[in-house]
C-alpha cells in the first residue's frame, strides 16, 4: 500500500491467532509435548530416588562422627603417655596435634533430630571432655616443672577420666546405631515404595502417550475413512451422499471440503440438467416471442443512441451561431458543454487517458463557474510526464462533483479544488482537495466501507458514485488499495488521493 499522507491513521484490530494446521504440525506438536512430559516425570523421579539415597547414606552418618572422636581420643591418650614417657619436645608437638584434632570432632558431635536421651549423652561427654582435658593440661604442666608425683597422681586420674570417656562414647554409639537402624529401615521402606510409585508413574506415561497417539491417529485416518467410503459411494452412481464432517483445517479437511463441494456440484449439475431438459420445450414454445422483443430491445437501442446525437448537433449548432455573432463567452460556453456531454456519453471508450480525465474536470469546472458567477477557484499542480498513463473513463471528475456538491453545499466563504498528479515511488498520485466542509473520521470509514445513503432525490449528481469509482479502479488495476480520504476535521477540507501503479 502506498505511504499514507500525513494525519491518516490506519487501526487494524485484528487478532492474530496460531493452532496447528497442518498434519505435519500436529504430529510434530504431539511429539514434542509427549518428548517433554516424559522428560520432566523422569527428571522428577531421578531427582527423588537421589534424594532418598542421599538420606540413607546420611542415616549412619553420625555413627561414623562418634568412631571418628572416639579413634581421635585414643590418639589423644597415647600422644600424652607418649610425651610423658620421653619429654620430647616433638612428642609435645605431636600431643597438641591429637588435642586440636579431638577438639574440633567434639565441636562437630551435634546430631541433627536426637532425642533427649541422646543430647544428654553428648552434653555429658562435652563436660567430661572439658575435665579429661584440664587435668591433660595440668598433668603436662608438672611435667615440664619436673614435679613427677604430682603428674603421675594426675595421669591416674587421666586413665580413669578416659576410661568413663570410652564407655560414654560408646552408650552413645550404640544409642545412635539402635536409631539409625530404625531410620534405615523406614529409609528402605520409602525406597522400594518409590521405585513401585515411579514404575506406575512410567507405566501411566507410556499409557496415556499411547492413548494420546491412538487418539491422534484416530482423529486423521476416521475422515479418510469416511471419505474413501463416500468416494466409493460416488464412483458407484449414488450422488446423494451426506457431507462429511469438517472440524479442522488441516490438509484432510481441506480435502473433505473440496469433496463436499464437488459433490455438491454434481448434484447441482445433475439438478440443472433435469430441469434443463424439463424446461427444452417451453424455450422453443418463447423463441418466436423472445425474437420480438429482442427486435424491440434493437430498436429502442437505435432510438438512445440518435438522442446523443441530436444532444450534440443542437449544441454544435449554438456554438457555430455564437461565433458568427461573436459571442465569444457564449461560445466558449457551449464548445466546453458539447465536450463535457459527448465525454460523458461516449460509453464505448472505457479506456482513456489522464489527459483527457483532466480535460474533463476543467470542462466540467468551467460549466459551475458559469453557472455561479466563478465562485470556486480551480488549481492545478500536474506532473506532465505523468498524464499519458492508461486509466478507466469516468474517475476524477465525479470526485470533483462530490467535492461541489457536498464539500461547497452552503458554504459562504470562498471555494477552492486543488487538482493534483505526482510521483510517490512506484505509484501515480491523483488528488482532488477542497477546503469545504470536511469530515470526520466516522463518516470517512463509512465511505472507504461503502456505508453511504442512496442519493437523495433533487441530488444533482451524475450517478457515478465513489464506490463505483473504486470498484472500477481495483478491476482495472487488480490491486485493492487504490483510494485514500483524509480530513483534519468539520469545517477544514478533504482530500480523496487515488494511486494507480506507473507504467512499465
Amino acid at each position: 500500500m502506498p505511504a499514507l499522507p500525513e494525519g491518516m491513521k490506519v487501526m487494524d484490530t485484528r487478532k492474530l491467532r496460531w493452532r496447528p494446521r497442518t498434519v505435519s504440525q500436529k504430529l510434530i506438536i504431539t511429539y514434542t509435548i509427549t518428548t517433554i512430559f516424559i522428560f520432566i516425570v523422569n527428571t522428577f523421579l531421578f531427582m527423588t530416588i537421589n534424594q532418598a539415597i542421599d538420606r540413607i547414606s546420611d542415616v549412619y552418618s553420625s555413627n561414623v562422627k562418634i568412631n571418628a572422636l572416639t579413634g581421635d581420643l585414643d590418639n589423644l591418650e597415647e600422644s600424652l603417655y607418649t610425651y610423658l614417657s620421653t619429654g620430647s619436645s616433638s612428642d609435645l608437638s605431636a600431643y597438641y596435634i591429637a588435642e586440636s584434632t579431638y577438639s574440633a570432632s567434639l565441636s562437630d558431635l551435634s546430631i541433627i533430630g536426637a532425642d533427649e536421651k541422646v543430647n544428654a549423652t553428648i552434653e555429658d561427654i562435652n563436660g567430661i571432655s572439658d575435665n579429661y582435658l584440664d587435668v591433660c593440661h595440668e598433668a603436662l604442666s608438672n611435667a615440664r616443672g619436673g614435679n613427677v608425683e604430682q603428674y603421675a597422681s594426675d595421669y591416674s586420674t587421666i586413665e580413669d577420666i578416659y576410661s568413663y570417656l570410652k564407655s560414654s562414647l560408646f552408650s552413645l554409639n550404640v544409642l545412635q546405631l539402635n536409631s539409625n537402624s530404625d531410620n534405615y529401615t523406614a529409609m528402605q521402606h520409602t525406597l522400594s515404595f518409590l521405585e513401585i510409585v515411579s514404575i506406575l508413574i512410567l507405566v501411566g506415561v507410556l499409557v496415556s502417550d499411547l492413548i494420546f497417539t491412538l487418539m491422534l491417529t484416530r482423529s486423521l485416518t476416521a475422515p479418510l475413512e469416511h471419505l474413501a467410503s463416500e468416494a466409493n459411494e460416488i464412483s458407484a452412481g449414488n450422488f446423494d451422499v451426506p457431507e462429511i464432517p469438517v472440524t479442522g483445517d488441516d490438509e484432510i479437511s481441506v480435502v473433505s471440503t473440496a469433496f463436499n463441494k464437488m459433490a455438491a456440484s454434481i448434484r447441482g449439475y445433475i439438478i440443472q440438467l433435469k430441469a434443463s431438459m424439463e424446461h427444452e420445450n417451453e424455450l422453443r414454445e418463447n423463441e418466436l416471442r423472445m425474437d420480438a422483443e429482442l427486435k424491440d430491445a434493437e430498436l429502442k437501442y437505435l432510438q438512445a443512441q440518435i438522442n446523443p446525437h441530436f444532444l450534440f448537433n443542437t449544441l454544435n449548432a449554438g456554438t457555430q451561431l455564437a461565433l458568427m455573432e461573436q459571442a465569444d463567452t457564449t461560445y466558449r460556453y457551449l464548445q466546453n458543454v458539447a465536450s463535457f456531454f459527448r465525454a460523458k456519453t461516449n460509453r464505448e471508450k472505457q479506456v482513456t487517458t489522464l489527459t483527457d480525465e483532466i480535460s474533463l474536470v476543467d470542462n466540467y469546472l468551467y460549466i459551475i463557474n458559469v453557472r455561479f458567477s466563478g465562485a470556486i477557484s480551480y488549481e492545478k499542480i500536474i506532473d506532465d510526464d505523468l498524464t499519458n498513463v492508461a486509466m478507466p473513463s469516468m474517475i476524477l471528475q465525479p470526485i470533483v462533483e462530490n467535492a461541489i456538491n457536498h464539500g461547497f453545499r452552503n458554504l459562504d466563504r470562498p471555494k477552492k479544488i486543488v487538482l493534483s498528479v505526482y510521483r510517490l515511488g512506484s505509484l501515480i498520485s491523483l488528488s482532488v482537495k477542497d477546503n469545504g466542509h470536511g469530515m470526520t473520521q466516522e463518516q470517512i470509514e463509512n465511505i472507504l466501507a461503502g456505508n453511504v445513503p442512496v442519493r437523495a432525490r433533487g441530488d444533482e449528481t451524475n450517478g457515478v458514485g465513489l464506490g463505483n469509482v473504486v470498484n472500477r479502479l481495483q478491476l482495472f488495476y487488480k490491486t485493492e488499495d487504490v483510494i485514500d480520504i483524509t480530513s483534519a476535521g468539520p469545517e477544514k477540507g478533504t482530500e480523496v488521493i487515488l494511486y494507480i501503479p506507473m507504467p512499465e
